[in-house]
């Protein structure tokens, strides 16, 4: 925890000062890390204690709910004493710690994952504020990736929210909640006490919106002005609670990245899974059903057999209560209609390996079965027309699925009819290990966060980045106030519409495009 803190604090001077003198001490010089009464918040469950980091108050592991196994979260029961939240509370319950796969030399040094306590008493978040002064500023929400199965709000030091919450002065939360097959399995079919045991770790998601909503103007927050976002998994959190009605009013901003989700289960696959869980644990379905006595080894076992015997996947379902429709199909939902949104992707997402040489032999090898001869020939001209002069690897490591995605959910919430849409690529390239992660999944995470100093092995720590650094967090710090991303750092960006698909490239030298690479998408 020492070593988190003293990057945390060295980060924002790093930062500050990436035009120039990119050295100096902890905490911007801004004065020592303490604690004591003025640190103390009230909650609506009880005191809680953080810290003094530099001039950042932050709180860590704050308890925003709790709950049964596989029941609907409840408020958190209340302490009479000062609590201590000075340490990130536990990991959701999860088979391994997060990984994205790829080469491990390359993108384990460069990711830096970390590896924590894993608890199913998980419902905690983390607040960075710039003052405890009744001021009320803009507050960003994240949710982590990895997925519907893994990851946390701290498995990656990019997501720390310090650096963002100094430059924007606004206040930054990140949320823990319930992942995998505690977090999503559907147990509605079962009745009795599981009648509203689905999307639990949506639930969880709009539990920590309402705990924001009642407590954040206490950190200096104002629950009038949130957003909400994500990256991956967490993107497609985010696009799930756009269609749920229970968190209408709760948030009114929303950010996707890379996670662009259209469509989620359909609740008769989701249900058949829940009961085939429940028979292999020995158990007959009924409204009798205890799923408490076992481990949560022996329920993940069980979920992969279920998954292995009727298919499905622990993840959200449009169970018509909670999640009323598909996120994004064939539109957006009526309850977030005007709530701007901020939706992109990075040029080569899942490429871990992106300094493997390839000949186009090997490009032909790869890409040929999936596009068939004809096709793959028309791929390639037009591959050329759009990216001119490419090294043939990146035929097969530059992105189109991801970026048709974001395309889709843009056109969808374009038709409503409501508020903007705002649509980036991220294109800047690490050069870190000879460009093995290039831009790959995740790569704009330190950048939006400002959080170069804290992933130096991910970015390299150059002036260059440091740069796109601050004009990508300044873009995102707009965003969060206002909904709208422009700012002087950046040339003018058009909200989307579907007829010139407007997109802000984001490199080192950022531009708006439009149609720039449609002509690609169908090969998503």
């Amino acid at each position: 925890m020492k070593k988190l803190l003293i990057i945390a604090a060295g980060a924002a001077l790093l930062l500050c000062g990436c035009a120039g003198n990119q050295g100096g001490t902890a905490n911007s010089g801004k004065g020592p890390l303490t604690t004591g009464d003025d640190c103390i918040v009230r909650t609506t469950s009880g005191r809680i204690m953080g810290y003094n980091d530099g001039g950042i108050y932050t709180f860590k592991g704050v308890p925003y709910a709790q709950a049964e196994r596989f029941m609907p979260p409840q408020d958190p029961t209340r302490w009479d004493t000062v609590l201590k939240t000075q340490t990130y509370g536990p990991q959701a319950m999860q088979s391994q710690n997060m990984r994205w796969g790829g080469n491990p030399s390359d993108y384990d040094f460069g990711f830096e994952f970390k590896n924590e306590k894993m608890s199913e008493d998980c419902l905690r978040l983390n607040v960075w504020t710039p003052a405890l002064d009744g001021k009320k500023r803009a507050v960003f929400v994240w949710f982590h990736g990895g997925g519907y199965n893994s990851g946390s709000a701290i498995f990656l030091p990019a997501q720390e929210g310090r650096a963002l919450a100094e430059k924007g002065d606004i206040v930054v939360v990140t949320v823990n909640h319930r992942l995998n097959i505690l977090g999503y399995i559907d147990l509605t079919a079962l009745g009795g006490k599981y009648a509203e045991s689905v999307n639990l770790g949506q639930q969880d998601l709009v539990k920590a919106l309402e705990w924001i909503h009642n407590n954040i103007e206490s950190f200096g927050g104002d629950p009038g002005c949130v957003t909400i976002g994500g990256q991956s998994g967490g993107g497609g959190k985010t696009s799930t609670l756009m269609a749920m009605p229970s968190a209408k009013g709760l948030f009114h901003r929303a950010i996707v990245q890379s996670g662009s989700t259209l469509r989620q289960q359909d609740p008769a696959q989701s249900k058949a899974l829940g009961i085939a869980v429940v028979e292999e644990l020995g158990l007959k379905p009924g409204p009798d059903v205890d799923l408490s006595k076992f481990s949560y080894d022996e329920i993940a076992a069980a979920g992969s057999r279920a998954t292995r015997r009727v298919g499905g996947n622990f993840s959200p379902v449009v169970d018509g209560k909670y999640l009323i429709q598909h996120p994004f199909d064939p539109m957006g939902a009526e309850c977030s209609k005007d709530v701007p949104m901020l939706i992109g992707s990075n040029l080569n997402e899942f490429t871990y390996t992106n300094n493997v040489v390839l000949n186009m032999d090997q490009v032909k090898t790869r890409l040929e079965p999936r596009l068939g001869p004809e096709r793959y020939q028309e791929y390639l001209k037009d591959f050329e027309t759009v990216y001119p002069g490419q090294e043939p690897k990146e035929l097969v490591y530059t992105d189109f699925r991801t970026r048709g995605n974001v395309i889709k959910q843009a056109a969808a919430k374009f038709a409503q009819g409501g508020a903007n849409a705002y649509v980036y690529l991220f294109a800047w390239k690490s050069a870190v290990n000879d460009y093995a992660l290039s831009a790959c999944h995740g790569m704009e995470l330190p950048f939006m966060f400002n959080n170069i100093a804290n992933q130096r092995e991910m970015t390299g720590g150059t002036p260059e980045a440091y740069k796109v650094a601050d004009a990508v967090s300044s873009a995102w710090i707009a965003f969060i106030k206002t909904g709208d991303p422009n700012c002087k750092e950046l040339p003018k960006w058009e909200p989307f519409n579907p007829d010139e698909n407007p997109t802000m490239v984001l490199d080192n030298v950022s531009e708006l495009k439009k149609n720039h690479d449609r002509i690609m998408l169908q090969y998503q």
